[in-house]
């Protein structure tokens, strides 16, 4: 390709500072260095730890920043030391790395890796090192993908090579909202067949969640949203019940435990709110109940009361719902691709990446579950 070794001139929402609306800039992207993939963004979806950086943990270290990262797309080039994927590849981007060499790679109880520690755990949220430059200043590449752009570098640890026939406008929302809702239910609760689940926040997260327990055999599944308007889309995913906080006069846990005959045995937090989680654990049954930490916040404690726990309740966090990205995003790219995964359902709208501050907006008012935006052809 023309563009191979070249420095690629290109599109990007970029955030110069918090609290203030992306703006379309011509940026420019380096070639991939030693064990690293360039490659052409397809479609991206907004989520919310996106509007978390931006408008939430706002930290000055994070910024300036092309954020993004659910997003699906084709491989332009690799660097030197690339050897599972190559050019015209179709691949996810992760966020989370797998390096299948750490203790924590090697083991089947966690997702976590010291690689991707090292990559994105700081206050900017990115690797100290950018491929992305705009009017001669250095961009954050926001976890180490920065999908809101025509083009990305990210290392071969953070790349899913995916199914060619897959959908890339489809399939970029298993790259973390997803993976992370539905896992959480699979993976991290271990939801058992004839269970009783709650789930907490029905935005996408929260619907796959719901998904997730529909598919581990759960009876009745939940759902707890203060917006009604979401309960026909739970519904489709398999929410059997549900309950608007705001219509009840006494603790959201006091009227899932009413409704269960003394709690749940699983419930999930998809909301990012340490409020919500303690109301999450609280909504358990005693003795068996296991409740799951699912939304991202970082800014605040959360805290429960001892007797919460003693009397045999476990609480419990997952990120990217426990999936293992190199190995497991396939696998549920192939869910999709055998129809025994629903992603269509979770798209409200598709734009192009100029009306990225409309599809920010529509999510940070609750009028959209998954926002597309197309970004090129495949």
């Amino acid at each position: 390709m023309a563009t191979v070794g070249k420095v690629i001139k290109c599109k990007a929402a970029v955030a110069w500072e918090p609290n203030k609306p992306l703006v379309i800039e011509e940026i420019e992207v380096a070639p991939p260095e030693a064990n690293e993939v360039r490659i052409k963004i397809v479609a991206t979806a907004v989520c919310h730890t996106d509007l978390y950086r931006l408008f939430e943990d706002t930290g000055a270290a994070g910024f300036p920043t092309v954020l993004g990262h659910e997003a699906a797309g084709i491989v332009e080039s690799i660097g030197p030391g690339v050897t599972e994927i190559k050019p015209g590849d179709k691949v996810i981007p992760l966020f989370i790395r797998q390096c299948r060499e750490c203790r924590f790679c090697k083991s089947p109880k966690t997702n976590q890796c010291v690689a991707a520690w090292a990559s994105t755990g700081n206050a900017a949220m990115a690797p100290p090192k950018s491929s992305f430059t705009c009017k001669g200043k250095r961009l954050n590449q926001f976890t180490g993908t920065s999908t809101f752009a025509e083009y990305t570098v990210v290392n071969e640890l953070a790349v899913a090579k995916i199914d060619p026939d897959a959908p890339l406008d489809k399939v970029c929302l298993i790259g973390c909202g997803i993976c992370t809702g539905y896992g959480a239910a699979v993976n991290t609760a271990k939801v058992e067949p004839g269970s009783t689940c709650a789930v907490f926040g029905l935005g996408a997260v929260g619907l796959a969640a719901v998904m997730g327990c529909h598919a581990a055999g759960a009876k009745r599944i939940i759902a707890v949203d203060i917006n009604p308007d979401k309960f026909e889309k739970a519904k489709v995913f398999g929410a059997t019940d549900f309950v608007n906080p705001k219509d009840h006069n006494k603790p959201i846990s006091e009227v899932l435990s009413e409704m269960t005959d003394g709690g749940v045995d699983f419930s999930l937090e998809c909301a990012g709110s340490v409020a919500v989680m303690r109301s999450a654990l609280e909504s358990c049954i005693q003795g068996w109940g296991v409740s799951v930490i699912v939304g991202w916040t970082n800014l605040e404690d959360v805290s429960a009361r001892p007797i919460q726990m003693i009397s045999g309740r476990t609480w419990k966090g997952s990120v990217f719902g426990g999936f293992k990205g190199r190995d497991d995003v396939p696998s549920m790219v192939k869910a999709y691709m055998d129809k025994k995964l629903k992603l269509d359902e979770f798209i409200t709208h598709n734009l192009p990446l100029e009306q990225i501050n409309d599809a920010i907006e529509m999510m940070k008012n609750g009028k959209c579950i998954r926002t597309v935006l197309n970004i090129s052809t495949e």
